[in-house]
């Protein structure tokens, strides 16, 4: 069976709870999903539960936000599989805090600009961990001021080339150090959705930074990228995941959960790929031993 490796929740900025997104997953036919919010490992533990009730496997994950500073962009990084998640709550937290900030300016800006509260638009953010961009656009929504989340007001507002925009700056971890947490916490390091960001030129040097995999299917991948994404990962011996990015009525457009996802063959690479680097990594320990005492 395929499987969702790419799903949020209420939690960061999905329009759907756990359990919600659990039986939507199942009654399509969805065995195995990833809950994967943002900064965020809270719904990882209740997630596996519920799945269970419901027969949903549900892969422990989360989406770090990090940024390139030599090439100018942002990068997500999805982390599977955590051995220790709770070693992942710092970094979590403070990207947490930068956004919360960020938030607060953003909000206090459209308070200012439309005749509605700051408490009108946190309304619309109840269940999340902070305040994205959809919970404001989901305020003008019922404000009467848009009907769409994505379109022209939310260009308008956010979009850094609108000479009006409210943007304010969030500082995010290094790639490096996403990488490196994830690792420190035995998880699995994946690209996401390289097509979003324009990722493909620093691949390589993520590669040096021990990067495990890339998200290959994936809305914002075409077909001609998620061709060049597999043959990238089949010459570095990368894994290959995918997944629907869903986000409910909060996603830039409409996608249902398991519309983008992994094969089975890559699911099962991916649950086997720390036995496998532990078995490498012992047999490389043992040749080096080996070596020595012959030298």
């Amino acid at each position: 069976m395929a499987a969702d490796l790419h799903c949020h929740t209420k939690l960061s900025d999905g329009s759907v709870g756990i359990e919600d997104l659990i039986v939507i997953a199942q009654k399509s036919g969805i065995d195995t999903i990833a809950i994967t919010d943002h900064d965020c490992i809270a719904g990882t533990v209740r997630g596996q539960v519920i799945g269970k009730r419901y027969g949903v496997t549900v892969i422990p994950g989360v989406e770090l936000s990090s940024f390139d500073n030599d090439a100018g962009k942002k990068v997500h990084i999805l982390a599977y599989l955590a051995d220790a998640p709770d070693r992942l709550e710092g970094i979590c937290r403070r990207t947490s805090v930068a956004r919360k900030r960020a938030g607060q300016i953003m909000m206090l800006k459209v308070a200012s600009r439309f005749p509605i509260t700051s408490e009108f638009i946190i309304s619309h953010a109840s269940g999340s961990t902070n305040l994205y961009k959809q919970h404001i656009m989901h305020a003008l929504m019922d404000a009467g001021y848009t009907d769409e989340i994505f379109g022209e007001l939310f260009d308008t507002l956010f979009s850094p080339e609108s000479e009006s925009n409210i943007l304010a700056p969030t500082k995010y971890p290094t790639v490096e150090e996403v990488i490196t947490e994830i690792h420190g916490a035995g998880g699995i390091a994946v690209l996401a959705h390289p097509g979003f960001f324009d990722n493909f030129d620093e691949i390589d040097k993520y590669v040096e930074m021990g990067l495990d995999g890339i998200e290959v299917w994936h809305p914002a991948n075409n077909e001609m990228q998620t061709k060049q994404l597999q043959d990238i990962c089949k010459s570095k011996k990368l894994l290959m995941t995918g997944g629907s990015d869903f986000h409910g009525i909060y996603g830039t457009a409409p996608i249902t959960i398991g519309a983008y996802s992994t094969p089975q063959e890559h699911l099962d690479k991916l649950l086997g790929y720390k036995a496998k680097k532990k078995r490498a990594q012992r047999k490389a320990e043992k040749e080096a031993a080996a070596h020595a005492e012959t030298a």
